[in-house]
């Protein structure tokens, strides 16, 4: 009887590795499902400080290239002034040629 009861005790040992080896790799894969079905954390950015420097710059830019584009269309309507005002007065000479006076 001695022989059945070592055996036995061998058997009982060997469930209680075996079970507790079941738990650990239940539980090893419940943790790895857990961390797969988690949504990655969502990092929110601060919102950026008001920086007047900036602002300061790109309005004076703008007023900059503003000013400059007002000269040049200054610049060519007295371009175009110029050259119709010769253009008339070359036209009143031909005229002028053309008839003898």
């Amino acid at each position: 009887m001695s022989d059945a009861l070592d055996k036995a005790e061998a058997a009982v040992r060997a469930a209680e590795t075996d079970t507790e080896l079941v738990r650990i790799v239940a539980a090893v894969l419940a943790a790895q499902q857990q961390a797969s079905q988690q949504p990655a954390p969502v990092v929110q950015q601060a919102a950026p400080q008001f920086d007047a420097k900036k602002w300061l710059v790109i309005g004076g830019v703008c007023i900059a290239g503003g000013l400059v584009a007002s000269l040049f269309a200054v610049a060519i309507a007295i371009g175009a002034t110029c050259a119709t005002a010769c253009l008339l007065i070359l036209r009143s000479l031909w005229s002028s040629i053309q008839k003898g006076k």
